[in-house]
């Protein structure tokens, strides 16, 4: 199918100096962590959908029955002249959903793996053939230039997928003041967060019995030896998951399961058996936690929705 839209690539991609130095710096630590925005290589991405459809990950299926029920209602709220923002170029299900629903005059999906981003933004152009798009390859925990084509529009930002509970809730709140300046006042915030629930649920989520999940999360080091001629052996790490009820967060890592030493762009880094990498963070939210942390960072509640298990939540914000 033909496109009558524009399209154009804008890429702010860190580079891999950027990427070796904030990888060292989370890896020499006294808690060694890796930022779970490196996951998302090609790969990455590919696991990541797979988890999506996995009986245990119950965010996805709830979300996108949640969009079904819930885009005519959504709709409504929204002017015409409108702007899709995608921060995290993901389910490709979702965006279809909402690009149908809206009919928005422009959609920029923003991701960090740029082969990934291109691939899902050309299949939607040639899909949606009066659609003007424009990917941004950015790491969007930062703020980031919209392009010029999009500003006199209106701006609805979608975060999906309760990637918000990957911040630590203040640095949650610092991503939704960088989303209200993108989307300026008046604009809006389509987010899916995840609630809080029983241990057994949400641990069996992060720790498929198929490991896919595990595949996943041990596939960042794979990534890391290809972008930083690091040599991490897989088989020397295994994936953990674990639910802090206090803190409300499932934490993931990577266990080393022996003393060993690893290059990581030219610096040796030495992992005693039983010793964590921390990879990934997820917070859930009750529905007032979440809206309290919205408006301390400029929002306020247009409506909310929830499933009749009250298992995930979608919001609909706008800019104050």
């Amino acid at each position: 199918m033909s496109s009558n839209g524009d399209y154009s690539f804008h890429d702010f991609k860190p580079g891999r100096e950027d990427m070796a130095a904030e990888v060292l710096r989370g890896i020499t630590g006294v808690q060694k962590y890796i930022s779970p925005k490196f996951f998302y290589d090609e790969k990455g991405s590919v696991l990541f959908e797979q988890i999506t459809t996995l009986p245990e990950y119950y965010l996805t299926r709830t979300e996108m029955a949640l969009f079904d029920a819930k885009l005519p209602e959504i709709s409504s709220f929204l002017p015409a002249d409108l702007c899709v923002i995608e921060y995290g170029s993901g389910s490709s299900l979702k965006i279809r959903k909402l690009l149908q629903g809206l009919t928005p005059q422009a959609y920029v999906p923003v991701d960090i793996s740029d082969e990934h981003l291109q691939q899902n933004a050309r299949l939607l152009h040639a899909d949606f053939s009066d659609l003007n798009v424009y990917p941004v390859c950015a790491d969007f925990t930062h703020q980031f230039q919209l392009p010029e084509a999009v500003q006199p529009l209106q701006k609805f930002a979608f975060f999906p997928g309760s990637s918000i509970g990957n911040f630590e809730p203040e640095a949650a709140r610092g991503f939704l003041i960088n989303v209200r300046e993108a989307v300026e006042y008046g604009g809006f915030l389509l987010i899916g967060v995840d609630r809080k629930k029983a241990r057994q649920v949400l641990e069996a989520a992060y720790d498929d019995a198929s490991g896919i999940t595990a595949a996943f999360n041990l596939n960042v080091l794979s990534h890391l030896n290809t972008e930083l001629n690091s040599n991490f052996d897989l088989n020397g790490f295994e994936h953990v998951a674990s639910y802090d009820a206090d803190a409300g967060c499932i934490c993931m890592f990577l266990r080393s399961l022996v003393d060993q030493d690893v290059q990581i762009a030219g610096e040796k880094v030495s992992f005693s058996a039983g010793e964590h990498i921390h990879t990934e963070n997820s917070y859930k939210y009750h529905p007032q936690e979440f809206i309290d942390l919205a408006a301390s960072a400029g929002f306020e509640e247009v409506a909310r929705y929830t499933d009749v298990d009250d298992q995930f939540g979608l919001y609909l914000l706008r800019g104050r």
